[in-house]
């Protein structure tokens, strides 16, 4: 088992900056993929990043790609998404998730199938 606690939501005006975490506990992050999405009202679960644990590769969204950086803490087995340049339509509940073992090539972990644990959520608003 995996437990997943995200923090670091907020409001933020268009153009600012937020720096996600998600805590993990449980069992060892060694083979895990942990990734980024998110939700907006009314659309579907949209993937941002993946960071692969045992050597932080890193795949991002087309959409995030230059604004938004995965990263780790590994002393503090914690995963941070910084993001930079917000708009508006960058509002929704972000979610980490956590694939534990890893099952699969690795370009399938941009969906969120992929992953068998998840955070609650943090609301991330960006507006003026």
């Amino acid at each position: 088992q995996v437990q997943l606690v995200e923090s670091g939501g907020g409001l933020v005006q268009p153009g600012g900056s937020l720096r996600l975490s998600c805590a993990a506990s449980g069992r060892t992050l060694s083979n895990s993929v942990m990734g980024w999405f998110r939700q907006a009202p009314g659309k579907e679960r949209e993937f941002l990043a993946f960071m692969r644990w045992s050597d932080s590769s890193t795949n991002y969204a087309d959409s995030v790609k230059g604004r938004f950086t995965i990263s780790r803490d590994n002393d503090e087995n914690s995963l941070y998404l910084q993001m930079n340049s917000l708009k508006p339509e960058d509002t929704a509940v972000y979610y980490c998730a956590a694939a534990s073992p890893i099952l699969f090539g690795m370009t399938s972990y941009t969906r969120g199938s992929r992953y068998r644990y998840w955070g609650q959520g943090t609301q991330v608003t960006v507006s003026s």
